[in-house]
């Protein structure tokens, strides 16, 4: 890192060190690390500026004026900055130039105040060549950008602060609701939705596999083809497209005259085809090409890294974030496609020395960006420098994440500069009689590809796509099969190998995958690209989705979620509203209008105030929820099945309650939803399943022969567990299911214990199952060893440590929160602890070796007693070290001895694939540890009277004052007080 008089002010530590390597003597680069200040919690704002900040942390009635503040953490960054400013006389701001950079940069000159003058640098990628042409252009800090920066996240505090309390009011504490979160959660879960109403609806049709003999001009071409039937009779025969979602076929699908075979008829049509003589009706053959794809945008990286390396969006932009601040590749935020001049040169360069000059295009390529709001300033992601390194220059230098995604956009930026791929499809259509159904016409098509073109750079030229007839075919995945049909003529004759009728059945649509979901968020314009990876992972982490494999499942907390935002506030998650939001940012960052002016439309309403309703379109946020009115919370929480059957979502979890039958209290016969069940699987039959299984309360094993009392097996909130009920409990239960009044006696009885401190009967004395046990085996026998616990090992004599005297001590072992254990009790009272390896060494330990368990010194207790792998996966493919499966405190969890990653509830240690959880813990490996959480102060009582909602009378006075305020365009001013 240089010294001089010229600071240097970057947002990472390596992006610091990189800039520093190329500036030299006479610049300190130094490292804000992210946003060294950001909007107060309104727990945060001190009790005098409570009036005009304690709501959300902005004064809305001062033009939505924001308090910053600068976090403990962040305050020693400052110090620093503020030391080296003080030997600078120059300052120079290199954050990124995008929105989040530029407010960054504002903040900076907010907080430090410098002097000095101050110089904005921009730069698309870390070179020493862009890093001084950045010196040599330097501007000032873009007020507009800054201005939609501020607005955006003053925007989503409104709406998170406003919304999310109505959730924790009627779904659940801790609830959050967020602009583009929300929205995002909402497409998760009607495409579940559709899932759920899908009515799966079979098709047959027939497959013949042909030989064309004695027509084959060389050898080296396909004898033997496989065709398929796609008409009977004149008819086409149906598929998958000409069924709805009802399992029907559609009225465009009678209008078309088509035909649906069942497995009957299909089997008899292929029974008549087999001696059949196939005659060519047509040959056709058409020239094939294509094209290479533009290089990536943030956007289609994200899709990229997701369907070909199985990349989650966070795991891509981490990597891509590392690979821009050692300086490999350009800016990774970006919806440009546009390549430089010298970007196009060295791409060029690159084919010719890699492939040749036969792959490059005819000419320099150049692509335009389609997205609106695209910033054609930025570039694309490509390779840094006038020379693209080759991947393999970057082995053993980067992670082999950031290797693979290099390697990714380094053939993708390639590939653009190259020819496209051409050659020939061929399709075929032959007919056969097919008795007293008709004639049957079949087709195959197969493409040749001749010239792989770009095909050569992204691996894709190693096989062709097959299309047509083939790529039909259920079960058997053709699309990357390069087919070519031999040579044929119409009147050739072929005879049939094998015929076999082929059934099919509709599926519903594909569950969202991160890769989709960002194409999907794209289309329509929610959110922007360097975005979509924290919301995946924000409404990931909160609870409203799981991944199963590559599949985004939502949760049954987000089906209730989701119903409220619909029913109550259907505008701000309507899919056109938030994209009209995210384009009105837009206008705000090319200055075409003004964040106080469009905060005002969005919060206080554009109609008169007073007179706006909820159901208003022109109402603002303040109005939907100040007029909000009643909301029945069972129904929001009621996700309906079908049957009588509906999901509860409740405080500890949803459950599955059965409306058509009543216990003997009028209540509605419940079951627990298994966690590894999706909402669309949760059909009426599995439903009732459930209820039928899990429903039907204890289940009595047997009579305790030492105490009387009944022995059952129970379900409960953390498991399943046995519990011993007493004989005079048991037969108070008995006695009360003999007639109303003893109902009602027993009723009473419980309130009146209740009121005495509960000093009647004690608990039932319950026990937990071993890992080992199922409820549904479990035996009497099993039950009374569970309730014997703790089981006293033996007793011997020990040395006491300080006096030497002799003293008997107690071994007991037990089951516990933590495992198995062993508990040596002394005659003083003091006891300790060694864990045990397994639950059945409970009943099997000897005094012998719990004596060798207790000679351990302590801090070998982990090791000595550590528990065997729950399974082992094998080596993991990027670390080479073994994979293996354990139980922990928090449950199974996948390691390799460095990193650990807790297998995701929706799978079980016995089902998870190896694959997925090598995915898994790549991820993490990725994410590296996690930040640890400051300890925040809390606020002083006095201050949460101040906080306390203003009378209807002041709020609309204030909200009037409020829009003549905002309406008012005033030049940009230092937020309020920022404290430090």
């Amino acid at each position: 890192m240089g010294t001089g008089n010229k600071l240097v002010i970057v947002e990472s530590p390596t992006k610091a060190k990189k800039i520093g390597g190329y500036l030299g003597d006479g610049y300190t680069v130094m490292a804000s690390v992210g946003h060294i200040r950001d909007l107060a919690q309104p727990s945060q704002v001190p009790a005098a500026d409570k009036d005009k900040f304690g709501k959300f942390g902005v004064d809305i009635d001062d033009g939505f004026k924001p308090y910053y503040i600068v976090d403990g953490d962040k305050k020693k960054t400052v110090a620093e900055l503020r030391k080296a400013l003080k030997n600078s006389d120059e300052l120079y701001l290199a954050t990124d130039e995008d929105r989040e950079g530029e407010a960054i940069a504002w903040h900076l000159v907010q907080t430090l105040k410098p002097k000095v003058p101050v110089k904005r640098m921009v730069f698309h990628e870390i070179t020493k060549d862009a890093i001084q042409a950045s010196l040599d252009h330097t501007r000032n800090v873009d007020e507009d950008m800054v201005d939609a920066q501020e607005t955006r996240r003053i925007l989503d505090r409104l709406y998170g602060y406003e919304l999310s309390p109505v959730l924790w009011r009627k779904v659940g504490p801790g609830l959050s609701a967020g602009r583009v979160q929300s929205v995002a959660t909402r497409l998760i879960v009607e495409r579940e939705r559709e899932r759920m109403a899908f009515v799966r609806a079979p098709y047959w049709d027939v497959t013949a596999e042909l030989t064309a003999a004695g027509n084959v001009a060389a050898a080296d071409q396909t004898a033997t083809f496989e065709a398929r039937m796609v008409s009977l009779g004149g008819k086409r025969l149906a598929v998958s497209k000409d069924f709805g979602s009802d399992g029907k076929l559609t009225p465009a699908g009678f209008k078309d005259n088509v035909r649906q075979l069942d497995e009957a008829q299909a089997t008899a049509v292929a029974a008549a085809l087999r001696d059949a003589t196939f005659t060519v009706a047509s040959m056709e053959t058409k020239p094939y090409r294509r094209r290479p794809l533009p290089p990536f945008t943030t956007s289609t990286l994200q899709q990229t890294a997701g369907n070909r390396l199985s990349m989650s969006s966070r795991q891509t932009m981490r990597a891509a974030q590392g690979l821009y601040e050692n300086g490999y590749i350009t800016y990774m935020r970006t919806d440009s496609v546009t390549l430089s001049q010298e970007a196009i040169s060295a791409a060029r360069n690159a084919v010719e020395y890699h492939f040749g000059k036969a792959f490059l295009s005819d000419g320099p390529k150049q692509y335009a960006t389609k997205t609106a709001g695209a910033q054609e300033a930025h570039e694309c992601i490509r390779p840094a420098g006038a020379r693209f390194r080759d991947p393999d220059e970057l082995a053993g230098k980067v992670p082999a994440d950031q290797l693979k995604l290099y390697t990714l956009i380094w053939q993708r930026t390639l590939a653009s500069q190259m020819a496209d791929a051409t050659g020939s499809t061929a399709t075929v259509r032959l007919s056969a009689p097919a008795g007293a159904d008709g004639e049957a016409v079949f087709q195959a098509s197969g493409t040749v590809i001749e010239f792989p073109g770009f095909m050569r750079a992204t691996g894709e030229g190693r096989r062709a796509a097959a299309s047509g007839a083939n790529a039909e075919k259920s079960g058997k995945d053709k699309a990357d099969a390069n087919v070519s049909l031999p040579p044929m003529q119409p009147g050739d004759t072929l005879a049939a190998a094998v015929v076999t009728a082929d059934g099919h059945e509709t599926q519903p649509p594909a569950r969202y995958t991160e890769a989709s979901l960002v194409k999907t968020l794209e289309a329509k314009e929610i959110g922007r690209p360097s975005t979509y990876a924290s919301i995946i992972s924000t409404i990931i982490d909160r609870g409203y989705v799981y991944e199963r494999g590559r599949a985004l499942i939502p949760s049954w907390l987000a089906f209730s979620v989701i119903k409220l935002l619909e029913t109550k506030f259907p505008k701000y998650v309507d899919y056109q509203f938030t994209a009209d939001m995210e384009n009105g940012l837009d206008q705000i960052a090319h200055g075409k209008e003004t964040g106080r002016d469009w905060l005002t439309h969005f919060y206080f309403g554009s109609g008169t105030g007073a007179a706006q309703s909820a159901d208003d379109v022109n109402a603002g946020l303040q109005q939907q929820v100040a007029q909000l009115g009643e909301i029945d919370a069972r129904a929001i929480n009621t996700i309906d099945i079908g049957d009588g059957l509906h999901v509860r979502v409740g405080r500890y979890g949803p459950y599955l309650e059965d409306m058509n039958h009543l216990d003997e209290e009028g209540n509605p016969k419940r079951a627990s939803l298994p966690d590894t069940m999706a909402p669309d699987e949760l059909t009426v039959a599995a439903g009732h399943e459930l209820i039928d299984s899990n429903a039907g309360g204890p289940r009595v094993l047997g009579v305790d022969p030492a105490s009387g009392g009944t022995v059952e097996v129970r379900s409960g909130r953390f498991g399943p567990y046995v519990a011993l009920v007493p004989a005079e409990d048991a037969a108070a239960s008995a006695d009360a299911a003999s007639g109303a009044a003893a109902k009602a006696a027993a009723k009473t009885a419980a309130k009146s214990t209740s009121r005495a401190k509960k000093t009647a009967a004690p608990r039932p004395k319950m026990a937990s199952l071993f890992k080992t046990m199922s409820p549904e085996s479990l035996t009497l026998d099993d039950a009374l060893r569970l309730l014997s616990l703790p089981r006293t090992v033996g007793t011997y004599e020990e040395a006491n440590t300080e006096t030497g005297e002799l003293s008997p001590v107690t071994v007991e072992a037990n089951n516990g929160r933590y495992g198995p254990y062993l508990t040596k009790t002394g005659a003083d009272g003091k006891s300790e602890t060694r864990s045990l390896a397994s639950e059945d060494e409970i009943f099997t330990v000897d005094l012998d070796k719990a004596k060798e368990l207790f000679a351990q010194p302590k801090y070998r207790r982990g090791r000595g007693a550590a528990k065997p792998p729950l399974r082992e996966l094998g080596p993991d493919p990027e670390t080479g070290k073994p994979v293996t499966i354990k139980d922990g405190f928090y449950g199974a969890y996948i390691t390799d001895g460095e990193t650990n990653r807790t297998v995701p509830k929706q799978y079980t240690p016995e089902s998870i694939e190896p694959a997925e959880a090598f995915r898994l813990l790549a991820e993490k490996r990725a994410a590296g540890p996690a930040k640890k959480r400051t300890r925040k102060t809390a606020t002083k009582s006095g201050a949460k009277s101040a906080a306390k909602k203003t009378t209807a009378k002041s709020t609309t006075a204030k909200s009037t004052a409020a829009r003549k305020t905002a309406t008012k365009k005033t030049p940009r001013k230092t937020a309020a007080k920022p404290a430090e």
